[in-house]
């Protein structure tokens, strides 16, 4: 093979996006090493400068003719490019509230980024991978870096019990989801291309074995376990209250969208056969995510507790676009996931600012809020109540669209059993804005009478204030203007060829009148 051959198949300007990220971590790692503890001045910007540069990398590689790189193991089709978008932006997003938080917790920010730089870079080639041995040695990079980043704050045991309890969770489905796709690679012949796998199960005539029935179990519970999903969510709770809380700003964004991204490709794919058989086991871990996330979030007195089990819920509301099976439904997952990104990350910048001027994050302790601060009152609030899902806001038309595809492809009770959950939600968010708002003075908490005087140009105030404006907005203006977002949605799965199949054979399944081959892909927007 010539090399003209080799850079052809090798392709490698596909992951330009994740080359620059690369570039990036470098310089912080090699800039903090020649300029010393002076660099925490600059390292965070050209972390998020960086992560930009990626973004508009990936703007320009929107539909390109031949995504397909390093001989089929990397594949940079549109529904890539959008969830490798939401994970550099929720990276750069994170970096912006943890520059005042890494400072006062009295370690390095270099090395911070560092680590959170290479678990996007895992997080963005995991959702591009195509090949069984790539998808393992991205999301170990995503996951062992997630797992030093909970345990970064060495100095606080809450910290490092979080860092245990990942660490041996993690390997532990680690293990499970090993397991289940070295149990692919025999069934298939040997084969470690996801579509070579699904052809090399046909020729064995193994559709229906009990082998592979084990190995989707276990791809399953590796992939239930990424996106908190119960009953593979016991780690939650206790690593988003004990870890640092810009960490689990990017843990509840960044790491869940790899891992839909995962499921999407690697169940469509590898698993045709049994389509019938993952989406029955998917109903079942949606069921339970909603009820448990829903049910025990309104017993939490901590707002990162809360915060976790209500990223429970929202993992199993989710999972209804990834039953539904259609290409409104892949399309409502990525919609919900690009509303959700600044919503949730707003949440966090609000906690984090909280917990910075008052040490504790107690929901109690919100109380009266409003008298002192009213920004952070209402940047919380709009994004509390538009994780309820409260029109106008941009999580009620999120909702909606999940809701509506699930319905579309005959989820009744799953779609019903969405709503009445999203009732109970809408009272533990909505519990949290009454204290902050309608308290009167006399019952303001005391760490809110204590509260330090708003000063947004102290050392790193700055970067966290412009998150909490833009998550403010975005959240607030992506409900009202979201054809846009629906737009994009909806082309990233017509444009992305690995789902054609499923998409027509789904709607063929659902009895809806033929459609040519050659017909343009119908958009939620050409219905309404």
């Amino acid at each position: 093979m010539d090399l003209a051959n080799l850079a052809t198949q090798l392709n490698a300007g596909t992951i330009l996006p994740e080359s620059i990220v690369l570039v990036t971590l470098m310089v912080v790692l090699v800039g903090d090493l020649i300029v010393g503890r002076s660099s925490s001045r600059w390292v965070a910007y050209a972390a998020i400068a960086g992560l930009l540069g990626s973004i508009i990398a990936l703007y320009f590689q929107w539909d390109i003719a031949n995504p397909i790189a390093f001989l089929g193991g990397f594949n940079g089709d549109d529904l890539s490019i959008v969830f490798r978008g939401i994970i550099a932006l929720s990276a750069a997003v994170t970096i912006l509230m943890s520059i005042t938080y890494v400072e006062k917790s009295g370690t390095a920010l270099a090395e911070f980024l560092v680590i959170l730089l290479t678990a996007t870079l895992g997080g963005m080639f995991l959702s591009g991978a195509n090949e069984l041995v790539m998808i393992f040695i991205s999301l170990e990079s995503l996951s062992i870096s997630s797992y030093l980043l909970t345990g970064y704050t060495k100095r606080d045991p809450r910290s490092n019990e979080a860092a245990l309890k990942y660490l041996l969770i993690g390997a532990s489905s680690t293990a499970v989801f090993l397991y289940g796709v070295s149990l692919l690679y025999g069934l298939s012949g040997g084969e470690t291309e996801l579509s070579a796998i699904a052809t090399g199960i046909v020729q064995a005539n193994a559709g229906q074995s009990l082998g592979l029935a084990i190995s989707l179990v276990f791809v399953i519970a590796g992939i239930g376990f990424k996106i908190s999903a119960a009953p593979f969510h016991q780690w939650t709770p206790d690593v988003y209250e004990g870890a640092p809380t810009p960490v689990i700003a990017f843990l509840s964004v960044g790491s869940k969208a790899a891992g839909f991204a995962l499921a999407i490709r690697l169940l469509s794919t590898a698993f045709p056969l049994l389509s019938s058989e993952w989406k029955f086991v998917f109903t079942a871990l949606a069921v339970l995510s909603m009820i448990l996330g829903n049910v025990v979030a309104l017993a939490q007195t901590s707002m990162k507790r809360m915060l976790a089990y209500s990223s429970i819920a929202q993992a199993g509301f989710v999972m209804i676009g990834l039953i539904a099976g259609t290409e409104a439904g892949y399309a409502s997952m990525v919609f919900y996931l690009l509303v959700y990104l600044f919503m949730n990350l707003g949440g966090f910048c609000c906690v984090v600012l909280f917990s910075l001027r008052t040490g504790t994050d107690q929901i109690s302790e919100y109380s009266g809020l409003y008298q002192k601060d009213p920004l952070l009152t209402l940047c919380l609030s709009i994004c509390l109540l538009s994780l309820g899902g409260i029109p106008p806001l941009a999580g009620f038309f999120g909702k909606i669209y999940l809701f509506w595809a699930g319905w579309q492809a005959g989820q009744y009770g799953l779609v019903l059993l969405g709503l009445v959950t999203t009732v109970v939600s809408i009272y533990y968010y909505i519990r949290v804005v009454r204290m902050m708002v309608v308290k009167e003075p006399q019952e303001m908490s005391d760490v809110v009478k204590n509260y330090p005087e708003i000063n947004w140009t102290l050392s790193g105030m700055r970067p966290l204030q412009v998150g909490i404006v833009l998550s403010l907005i975005a959240t607030s203006l992506a409900g009202i203007l979201s054809n846009p977002l629906f737009t994009l949605a909806n082309n990233s799965i017509a444009n992305t060829a690995i789902l054609q199949p499923i998409i027509i054979s789904s709607a063929g399944a659902q009895s809806f009148a033929p459609v040519p081959k050659t017909a343009p892909p119908v958009s939620l927007t050409d219905r309404t």
